[in-house]
Formats: structure tokens, sequence, C-alpha cells
């Protein structure tokens, strides 16, 4: 059985959306994605029952290798790590399959995801996301079934934080414009009744533009560096509420491009973390 150009059509969504989940980068997935598809080209004419399990194999096999080797990467990370922020309609494909599958995608959950070892990481989405059977993902990641049954729980154990996080999208762009309204109209006390008291802001810079290196604790240390960043905006600056990541975000625009993306965790009605990337690489030209 052959993998065809059709193939590549039908899959090209599925595999990306594996690979951004365990990068956690656009431009990574993309190269990943390509790698694959070469890979079962240069092997074609192989005993393939199952083309969707067997590009996912290999799929998951490039990022496990380039998860590993990241490491390191991420240890010398200037400030706080987010992952590339991903607008659907910036993708050069239909995201429709992608972004069915809202598990898995958020920002925050990306976040989690980077204190995952690298096989937690892809028996959880293989698992959670994706829906494959354990007898497959032993396969995939060449590991016993049993095996996968106690990294899935250990991986669930880890990322039981994040649990309660809404993925409405309604609501959820409902309260981030709440929160623009009371913003722009310093309206603290519905500020205070939409932000968790302990709020955590995570600032991207990557060190490539000003940010702050650490995380910002407490509403008011995070409202007082939003609003210095605006203080300091040019005068034409605008922002557009984008589906980001399956989540409503707020896309910041200077001098007439994407100069950062501010996406909410939101759990319990009340936002409980904030990320705001501003690292140039990881925006959309």
């Amino acid at each position: 059985m052959q993998i065809t150009k059709e193939d590549y059509q039908q899959f090209k969504p599925l595999l990306f959306s594996l690979g951004y989940r365990m990068l956690g980068s656009v431009v990574e997935a993309e190269d990943m994605v390509q790698e694959t598809f070469l890979k079962a080209y240069q092997v074609s004419g192989a005993n393939i029952n199952n083309k969707k399990a067997y590009l996912c194999k290999i799929m998951t096999n490039l990022c496990l290798d380039v998860v590993k080797s990241a490491r390191y990467r991420r240890e010398q990370y200037v400030g706080p790590w987010n992952p590339e922020p991903l607008i659907p309609e910036t993708l050069t494909f239909d995201p429709a399959e992608m972004m069915i599958q809202k598990e898995g995608l958020s920002i925050a959950y990306l976040r989690m995801m980077e204190h995952l070892a690298p096989d937690e990481r892809a028996v959880l989405l293989l698992r959670e996301v994706f829906d494959f059977p354990y007898a497959e993902i032993a396969n995939m990641i060449e590991k016993k079934e049993d095996n996968c049954r106690k990294i899935f729980s250990r991986a669930k154990s880890k990322l039981s934080l994040i649990e309660g996080e809404s993925l409405h999208y309604e609501k959820n762009k409902s309260m981030v414009n709440r929160f623009i309204e009371a913003f722009q109209s310093q309206n603290k006390d519905v500020l205070l009744e939409l932000i968790s008291e302990n709020v955590t802001l995570f600032s991207d810079g990557g060190g490539k533009v000003t940010a702050a290196v650490r995380p910002v604790i407490s509403v008011a240390n995070v409202l007082a560096l939003l609003y210095g960043v605006i203080k300091k905006a040019p005068k034409d600056t605008y922002f557009e509420v984008k589906n980001v990541n399956g989540q409503p975000a707020i896309v910041i625009y200077m001098n007439g491009k994407i100069q950062s993306i501010l996406s909410f965790y939101i759990q319990n009605e009340k936002i409980s973390e904030m990320y705001i990337t501003m690292n140039p690489d990881k925006l959309p030209i």
C-alpha cells in the first residue's frame, strides 16, 4: 500500500495537529509533517495496513526526537516560554479537523505539556486527544501496552492543575470583552470580579524584545504592567479579539503588524493566568 498525494491532503491537518501539540511550535510542526511524508514516500511499497496509524507513528517519533533535543534550548530561553500562538486563519490548510479537537490546544495546556517527559507527552496526546487504542500507542512508541497505561496515568496526574479550564468559546469571549471594556474604562470593581486575586502573567519576549523575565503575580502587578505597555504604545495601536488556539485572545497591532498576543486561562469563571507573547519569531508576519 502506497502513500499518495491524496493521503497528504487528508492526513496533513491531523499530523500538524499532533506535531503542534507535541512541540508548541507552528514552524517545527510544519517541518515535521513534511519530514513524515518524505520518510513515508521513501519506504513506499511497504506493508502498510493502517495509513493513519503508520503516519502518526512516524510523526510521533520525529517529534519525540525534537522534544528531547529541545530541552537544552528551553533551559537557555530568556524569560518565560509560551507556545507559539496558533491563529487558524493563518494556516495553509483547512483547520476544521484540527479545531474540532479542542482538547490539548489551549495555551495553558501546551505550557503544562512542558512539564511532561517526552514519552508522557506522546502517550497523553495519542490517547486523550486522538483516541488511539493503547495497543496502537504501544506500537507507535515501541513500549509495552501496560507501560503505556502507566505513562498515561502519570501524565494525567501532572496535568490535573488545568482540568477545570473553561473551553466554552462564546462564554470565554464574553469574559474577554468584559475585561477589555473594564480595562479601558479602568473599572477596578469589574476587573477584580473577572480576574483571580493571584493571577499570573507570563510574558514571552525571548530576549528579542523588552518583556518581564519572571512571571508577574497578583492583580495589581499584572494590571500595572499592562497599563504600562499601553501607555507607551504608539498612536496607531489597535487590537482585535480573535480565535487563537481555539479560544478568544487579544491580538495587538502596532506599526501595522502584530506586536503581541494576549491569551487567557479561565477557570471557575475567573481569569487565572494570562500569556502575552511578544517574541517576534512566534508571531505571524
